[in-house]
C-alpha cells in the first residue's frame, strides 16, 4: 500500500533525532563565570594556592561554586559575574605577581554528557564576550633578522669555499649585506659562489673591492608573505597549546592579523600569550677576551656582554651557532639529579648546522641565551604597543661531545618554568615581533544581551510560524510544526558536534532564516497535496504525489541557496562566515526534516489505511 515505511526508516530517523538531542542538550546549561589562574614563568599553581585563595575569598564573603586544578591551571567557578569580578581583585591581591588571573566563562556540562563528548556550541566574540586584537607584524625587525642571518650564512659559505674576505657587514637601513675583499679576484670568486647558492639575491659590485647583496623584489615579497603566514600559524598553535580559548586568527591586509579570543576578558593575559616571542640562541663563550675590560665598556668588536639569572656577567661571541627557528620539538623532564630540564629536537638543517658547529668546540663553553619580547603598557608615537626585549643566559655548559639533532638544556628554575619554556618553543617563536594596533573587550553582559536578543528573535519566529501553520493547514500543519522543532534540534546538535563551528550573532540570523526555509518546504508540500485532493485523488494518492512532486522544487531552491552559502563561506570573513555556516547546515537539516521526518509522521498518522478526509 501507499505511504507505508519500513521499520529501518523509523529507526534511522529516531536515531538521528536522539543523537542530535543528546548533543544539543549541553546548550541549555549556562556557562559559569570563572577565574582562570596561571603561573607566570618561574612559578606553578599548587593545591596550597587553591587553599590560600579559598580562604581569601571566604574572608571577603565570597563563595566559589568550585575550585580545582585543571591542566596545570586553577579554574574557580562562581554563580554570578558580580562575584567573579570581586573575586578577581581578591585573587590578584592574595596570590601576588607570580600568577596571572583571567576572567573566563567555563562550560557547566554535566559529567554524563561530557563523557560522551557532548559540549555546548562554541560562541563567537559577539555572543560570549572576549578580547579582540588587530596586530601588525613588525616587518622592519623581520627584514633586519633576515639580513643578519645572511651575514652568518655568507661567512660560512665563503669559508667552506676557501674564498678570503676582509669583512661582511649588515646594512640594515637599506636591507642589504656588504662584503669587502682585498682584491678583485676574491670578489669575483665570492660573487660566483654566492650567486650559485642563492639565485633570489641580487649581487652587484659597488666598487672594485666591495660586493653588495640585496634582495630581489620577488624575494622581498616572499619574505613578507612568509613572516605573516608563519606568525599566524604560530599564534594559533600557541593559543591552542595553552588552551585558553577557541581562537579566531586570520589575516587582514598585507601585514595585519586579527585575533579574537571568545570568553577571555583579561587583555593583559591575552597579550602575554600572543605577544611573547620566546626563542633560544646558542653562542660560544668568548674565553679569550678580558671580562673586566668588557665591564668597563671596552667590549671586543666580535663579542657581546650578557648577564645570567644571578646577574653575573658573561661575555659571548656575536656569532650565533644556532637559533630557535630550527626547533621542531621541545618537552620538559628531569635530569639524573632530579633537576628540571628541557629536551630539544632540531630539524635536519639545524641538526647538521649544530653538529658542524660543535665538532670543533669540544671542551669549550657554550651558552644558551633566552630571548623574549613582551608587550608593555607603553605606546609609541603611532599608538602602537612597545615591546620589551629581555635577554638572559640561562645555561653555560662545557661541550663534552659533538651535538646532533637532539640535546637538552638545564638551568631552568622550576618544573613549571621548564614546561612553559618547552611550550613556547614547541609552539614556535614568532618570526617577527607583533605590534597591537587595536584592542577591545566585549563584556560578558553585552554578549549575554546579544544571546537573549537572538534567542527571542528565533523564538518569536517559531511562534508566528507555528500559529500560521496550525491555523492554515490544521492537523497537517501541526505535523509540519513538529518537523520544524526537530529541525531546530538537529541543527543545534550538528553545530555542537562540528569541530571548529562557532555560533555568532549573524549565525543566529542564519538559524532564523533556516526556520523560514524549512517551513517553506512544508508549504510547498501541503499546497501540492491540496491540489491533488482538489483534482479528485484519494488521500493516500494525494500524500504520495504531494511529497514526490514537491521534492524537485524543494531541492532546486535549496541547492541554489546552498551554493550561495558556500560562496559566502569561501569569500567572506568573520561574521559572514558564521552566517554561511549556519545557513549551509540549516539547508541540509531542513531538507531532511521537511521531507523525510514530516513524511514519516504523516505516513504514521494517515498512511497505509483508508482515510476519507485529510485535515488540511
Amino acid at each position: 500500500m501507499l505511504n507505508q515505511n519500513s521499520i529501518w526508516r523509523y529507526l534511522l530517523v529516531i536515531g538521528v533525532l536522539v543523537v542530535s538531542l543528546l548533543y544539543a542538550l549541553p546548550n541549555i546549561y549556562p556557562n559559569d563565570p570563572s577565574l582562570q589562574i596561571n603561573a607566570t614563568r618561574g612559578g606553578e599553581v599548587s593545591q596550597e594556592n587553591v587553599e590560600q585563595l579559598t580562604k581569601a575569598l571566604a574572608e571577603h564573603g565570597l563563595t566559589a561554586k568550585s575550585a580545582q586544578l585543571e591542566k596545570g591551571q586553577l579554574l574557580v567557578r562562581f554563580l554570578s559575574t558580580e562575584d567573579q569580578l570581586k573575586a578577581r581583585e581578591v585573587a590578584t591581591a592574595a596570590l601576588g605577581d607570580n600568577f596571572v588571573t583571567a576572567l573566563n566563562l567555563a562550560p557547566a556540562t554535566p559529567a554524563w554528557l561530557d563523557a560522551i563528548g557532548a559540549q555546548p556550541m562554541k560562541l563567537g566574540l559577539d555572543l560570549r564576550g572576549g578580547v579582540h586584537f588587530l596586530m601588525e607584524v613588525d616587518m622592519k625587525t623581520a627584514m633586519e633578522k633576515n639580513v643578519n642571518d645572511l651575514v652568518a650564512v655568507y661567512r660560512t659559505d665563503l669559508r667552506e669555499a676557501k674564498v678570503r674576505y676582509r669583512a661582511i657587514t649588515a646594512d640594515l637601513a637599506n636591507q642589504r649585506v656588504l662584503l669587502s675583499f682585498r682584491n678583485a679576484e676574491d670578489l669575483a670568486a665570492a660573487e660566483k659562489t654566492l650567486s650559485a647558492k642563492d639565485r633570489d639575491m641580487l649581487f652587484t659590485a659597488a666598487d672594485e673591492l666591495t660586493l653588495v647583496a640585496a634582495f630581489s623584489e620577488l624575494k622581498l615579497k616572499a619574505l613578507r608573505e612568509d613572516a605573516v603566514a608563519q606568525n599566524i600559524t604560530i599564534i594559533r598553535n600557541r593559543v591552542n597549546a595553552i588552551g585558553v580559548a577557541e581562537p579566531l586568527v586570520q589575516r587582514q591586509g598585507a601585514e595585519r592579523i586579527v585575533v579574537q579570543l571568545p570568553g577571555i576578558q583579561d587583555t593583559a593575559r591575552a597579550k602575554e600569550i600572543l605577544g611573547a616571542t620566546a626563542t633560544l640562541e646558542f653562542r660560544m663563550v668568548d674565553e679569550n677576551a678580558d671580562l673586566a675590560s668588557a665591564l668597563e665598556g671596552r667590549i671586543p668588536p666580535n663579542a657581546e656582554l650578557y648577564h645570567d639569572r644571578q646577574g653575573r656577567p658573561v661575555l659571548l661571541q656575536k656569532r650565533v651557532m644556532l637559533t630557535g627557528n630550527h626547533i621542531i620539538g621541545a618537552n620538559s623532564s628531569y635530569d639524573e639529579y632530579s633537576r628540571p630540564q628541557v629536551n630539544i629536537d632540531l630539524d635536519a638543517k639545524g641538526g647538521n648546522t649544530f653538529s658542524q658547529a660543535t665538532k670543533e668546540a669540544i671542551g669549550k663553553s657554550m651558552a644558551t641565551v633566552f630571548i623574549e619580547y613582551k608587550p608593555t603598557d607603553k605606546k609609541d608615537e603611532n599608538g602602537r604597543t612597545i615591546l620589551e626585549k629581555k635577554e638572559e643566559v640561562i645555561n653555560v655548559a662545557t661541550i663534552q661531545a659533538r651535538l646532533g639533532r637532539s640535546f637538552r638544556i638545564t638551568g631552568v628554575d622550576s618544573p613549571a618554568e621548564a614546561q612553559n619554556l618547552a611550550l613556547l618553543l614547541r609552539a614556535g617563536a614568532l618570526i617577527a615581533p607583533i605590534q597591537i594596533v587595536e584592542e577591545r573587550t566585549v563584556g560578558p553582559s553585552l554578549g549575554q544581551e546579544n544571546i537573549e536578543l537572538g534567542t527571542n528573535a528565533i523564538m518569536w519566529g517559531m511562534i508566528v510560524t507555528v500559529i500560521f501553520m496550525g491555523i492554515y493547514y490544521k492537523a497537517v500543519g501541526l505535523v509540519a510544526n513538529l518537523a520544524l522543532a526537530c529541525n531546530v534540534v538537529v541543527l543545534i546538535g550538528v553545530l555542537s558536534m562540528v569541530p571548529g563551528a562557532t555560533l555568532t550573532l549573524p549565525g543566529m540570523a542564519g538559524i532564523l532564516l533556516t526556520i523560514g526555509m524549512a517551513i517553506d518546504a512544508n508549504v510547498l508540500i501541503n499546497e501540492r497535496i491540496r491540489e491533488e485532493l482538489a483534482s479528485g485523488r484519494s488521500v493516500q494518492q494525494a500524500i504520495h504525489e504531494g511529497y514526490n512532486r514537491a521534492f524537485a522544487t524543494i531541492t532546486d531552491s535549496n541547492l541554489t541557496t546552498f551554493l550561495v552559502a558556500l560562496i559566502l563561506f569561501g569569500l567572506g570573513s568573520g561574521p559572514v562566515k558564521g552566517f554561511a555556516v549556519t545557513l549551509a547546515l540549516g539547508i541540509v537539516t531542513s531538507i531532511f526534516t521537511a521531507v523525510t521526518v514530516s513524511r514519516l509522521f504523516v505516513n504514521l498518522i494517515w498512511g497505509g489505511r483508508k482515510v476519507d478526509r485529510l485535515p488540511i
